[in-house]
């Protein structure tokens, strides 16, 4: 199926369920449970690259990983009360052992803070101990009642690193929360997904933290999407499960804790945000495949032989170094289709290798997103392809992120501010004085979502776009997912 132009930015939803299955990724809608799907072996591969880059980040600062069951009792989970009231419209409850009763409900884990505090109060008992930091990758189920997204909107997130730290001090859990916020920017930077960090205000925090701090990022269609959460926790779930540890002064006293999260959604941007109208471009960062080896028939059976050959010896030298590559010798289908169906797969290179390639010891590359050719020589070729890997992915970057700044604007005034939202989306900022209210009513004008305010608040002379009164900062406000 050809994907309609201008699909990717004018009609990205439609783009972006099309290209996911298409290119084998991701097949959502028809597993028999909504707000669930699956992921298919190219996308898994794209899945586990994503993971791989996370991992090395966490582990590369002390991070241990560690694999909690996914069911948690009923009164464990209401131990702290604020958190189970932010979540208990979402929860699963396991109320069944075949055909008995269970004594206790169970939860499919929504989140771990409360499991993961429990579990510390068994394991760590000193400051000697501390700071102590874990974390985990697993399926969260959350009973989701808007429309459901594939990736983005999940009824079961399938990729979910959570991480949770313990603390001995506040002060020591707000240097481990800039410590997350540079270890998220790292993760981003790395994948070449722009971003925005902002402080979730005061209504929006995640449910039993102290302060959210929260990574959003533009989709080509203007619409906002929260990408990573960081939160203090503060002493929340050790007060609340009365967990305490011997300080260096002999004294008890409740530890201090953080924890932040990335979920499928940072793969689904990875996919959308160096798209086009033929389909996803992978960041070679990510890409199963590096390059893909298309065979272009000969006139005799004995030259497509001698095509074929020097195919498998340029995969083999690719191989060799490190590049992923395979060859299509799919005799059924034409140098056309085998073109649209790896830019469908978003593979970074292509090779075309004919009689003249053949002949001439040369080959043929072309990078996917642009286009553009460039013939080699064969003992030119694997330096050519590293640095053509390694120009694609900055230039990825370098679009995604122009898009991005193109895309963040100021008003003070709402009546512009809705019409900026409707007509171009992107993310809003407006100046506002600090009050609760105020963000809630911009919210309300202008039917969009408040993400937050910067860190490092913006001084701006304009007044409050609500109340009038002197402005503290401005608010940041998007269509959001």
């Amino acid at each position: 199926m050809q994907i309609p132009r201008e699909k990717w930015k004018n009609n990205f939803s439609e783009w972006f369920d099309n290209v996911i299955f298409q290119a084998e990724i991701y097949d959502y809608g028809r597993y028999p449970i909504k707000g669930m799907g699956v992921w298919m072996p190219y996308g898994f591969k794209i899945r586990q690259n994503v993971i791989n880059i996370i991992r090395k980040f966490l582990d590369e600062t002390g991070h241990e990983e560690v694999l909690f069951p996914l069911l948690i009792p009923e009164y464990l989970l209401r131990k702290e009360s604020e958190h189970i009231k932010g979540f208990e419209g979402e929860v699963y409850w396991v109320t069944k052992g075949g055909e008995e009763d269970l004594d206790i409900r169970l939860a499919l884990r929504p989140t771990s803070e409360v499991a993961i505090t429990y579990m510390e109060s068994l394991w760590i008992k000193s400051y000697k101990e501390l700071p102590k930091k874990y974390y985990q990758i697993v399926s969260i189920f959350r009973y989701e009642t808007k429309a459901t997204r594939p990736m983005i909107r999940l009824r079961e997130v399938t990729t979910f690193k959570e991480a949770h730290t313990l603390h001995v001090s506040y002060e020591d859990a707000e240097r481990q929360v800039k410590e997350a916020i540079e270890i998220y920017k790292k993760i981003f930077d790395t994948l070449g997904i722009p971003y925005i960090l902002s402080e979730r205000p005061e209504w929006d925090r995640f449910a039993g933290a102290e302060h959210t701090y929260a990574f959003d990022t533009l989709m080509p269609d203007g619409r906002a999407l929260q990408i990573g959460t960081v939160h203090h926790l503060g002493q929340h779930f050790t007060k609340a499960l009365d967990y305490k540890i011997q300080k260096a002064d002999g004294s008890l006293d409740y530890p201090y804790q953080t924890s932040y999260g990335i979920s499928d959604r940072v793969i689904a941007v990875s996919i959308a945000v160096n798209g086009d109208d033929h389909g996803p471009i992978l960041n070679p960062i990510i890409a199963p495949i590096k390059v893909v080896i298309i065979p272009i028939p000969a006139k005799t059976e004995e030259d497509n032989k001698r095509v074929e050959n020097y195919c498998k010896e340029i995969q083999e030298k690719l191989s060799s170094a490190g590049i992923s590559a395979v060859v299509d010798s799919d005799k059924e289908k034409t140098p056309g289709e085998k073109f649209y169906y790896w830019e469908m797969k978003g593979v970074p290179l292509r090779i075309e290798i004919g009689l003249r390639e053949v002949n001439n010891e040369t080959i043929t590359i072309k990078r996917r997103d642009t286009l553009e050719s460039k013939i080699v020589k064969k003992d030119e070729l694997i330096k050519t392809v590293n640095d053509l890997l390694s120009s694609l992915s900055e230039d990825l970057k370098k679009k995604a992120w122009d898009f991005f700044n193109s895309r963040i604007f100021y008003t003070n005034d709402v009546n512009e501010a809705k019409k900026i939202l409707e007509n171009r989306g992107g993310i809003i900022e407006v100046p506002w004085c600090g009050d609760n209210s105020c963000g809630l009513k911009i919210e309300e004008e202008l039917n969009a979502r408040v993400l937050g305010y910067p860190i490092d608040a913006k001084k701006t002379s304009d007044p409050c776009v609500i109340c009038k009164k002197p402005s503290t900062n401005v608010l940041r406000v998007a269509k959001t997912y």
